[in-house]
């Protein structure tokens, strides 16, 4: 069995990914501090795969302590690296917070790849590190314009660390762009489950459909798009999660040194914020108590990806359309208040 140690193992994606990986075979072990994450979902984890998975509750800044993970379990051959905070508006608030978190969990990471030769890294970064792009779809050789928030920042920070490492070390290193995740595992084990009130759209769409908020707001009505909310690339976390074992796979069977590859994770279409909305209300047939607001911070206008390279070199497709992506989610939310 190939060990393979996710970080953030315990949040939205990391959860997802840590069942499609167990699903194809590997042995998985999680690093996750429970600051932003529940271990919830490791029960998650089990009920949907069977299998018992082992968190180290490590704060990734603690060089020491990351070691240790790599001390007890010296089979690791990869490593995912989820683990990072990731919300916009709350970076841009706290940008220092942001650049010590992101950046030093990284670099203690890529330090025991090369130390304990877990040659397989798969970076989770972000559609954000395009900011706002000259034009849509973007590719994964559209420029990177300047990032719109601190969080943006520290994943373009964080993929030239990435890449510098890999062209000095004997790492083969890929670097995944995610567009906008949603929805849910379809047994409704895991979700999404923000700690808080939502950043996001979807868990703030289906929290207030639900009543835990009394209502939730549309951040901007007057950007050049269809209808005046922003455009963006929402994709399901399970499609994304098993991109995450096509991209270790991959790794795996090219066994390149020195080696560093992009690829965007995205359905390809742009769908605007009351699309969104209007999807929600039309699977649930709940109509939702929103408001119109001014634009917040750290928003760009449009962004959705061209996938052409997931799907031609890693064999991916995206399996779910926006309305299994709403409903899913929204089933996810109802099975929380059953609990």
């Amino acid at each position: 069995m190939q060990t393979i140690l996710v970080t953030g193992g315990c949040g939205y994606i990391g959860a997802h990914t840590i069942v499609d990986l167990i699903e194809h075979g590997f042995e998985v072990i999680s690093a996750d501090n429970l600051s932003r994450a529940s271990d919830n979902s490791l029960a998650g984890i089990e009920k949907i795969t069977g299998k018992k998975v082992k968190n180290y509750k490590v704060d990734l800044t603690d060089k020491l302590a990351t070691e240790n993970i790599f001390k007890e379990n010296p089979g690791i051959i990869g490593i995912i690296h989820f683990a990072a905070y990731k919300a916009v508006g709350e970076s841009v608030e706290q940008p220092l917070e942001y650049y010590e978190n992101n950046l030093f969990s990284l670099v203690h990471l890529l330090k025991m790849a090369v130390k304990y030769n877990a040659k397989h890294f798969i970076f989770s970064s972000s559609c954000t590190v395009y900011g706002n792009p000259e034009s849509i779809p973007v590719t994964e050789e559209t420029p990177l314009q300047t990032a719109a928030s601190p969080y943006g920042a520290t994943k373009q920070m964080g993929e030239t660390i990435v890449r510098d490492t890999a062209f000095t070390y004997p790492l083969s290193t890929i670097l995944l762009r995610y567009f906008n995740p949603v929805g849910a595992h379809p047994s409704t084990a895991i979700g999404e489950l923000p700690i808080g009130r939502p950043q996001n759209l979807v868990p703030a769409i289906t929290q207030t459909a639900i009543g835990k908020l009394p209502t939730m707001q549309v951040h901007g009505t007057d950007y050049d798009t269809r209808d005046g909310s922003c455009i963006r690339d929402y994709i399901h976390v399970c499609d994304i999660a098993h991109a995450h074992t096509l991209a270790l796979q991959y790794s795996i069977k090219k066994n390149a040194e020195k080696s560093c590859e992009v690829f965007n994770l995205g359905t390809g279409n742009g769908i605007t914020v009351l699309e969104a909305i209007q999807a929600f209300e039309k699977v649930s047939g709940v109509k939702l108590n929103y408001e119109l607001g001014p634009r917040r911070a750290g928003d760009i206008v449009a962004i959705y990806a061209n996938n052409d390279k997931a799907v031609k070199q890693l064999g991916w497709n995206c399996k779910y359309g926006l309305e299994e992506m709403m409903l899913t989610a929204w089933q996810w939310e109802q099975s929380l208040a059953k609990k």
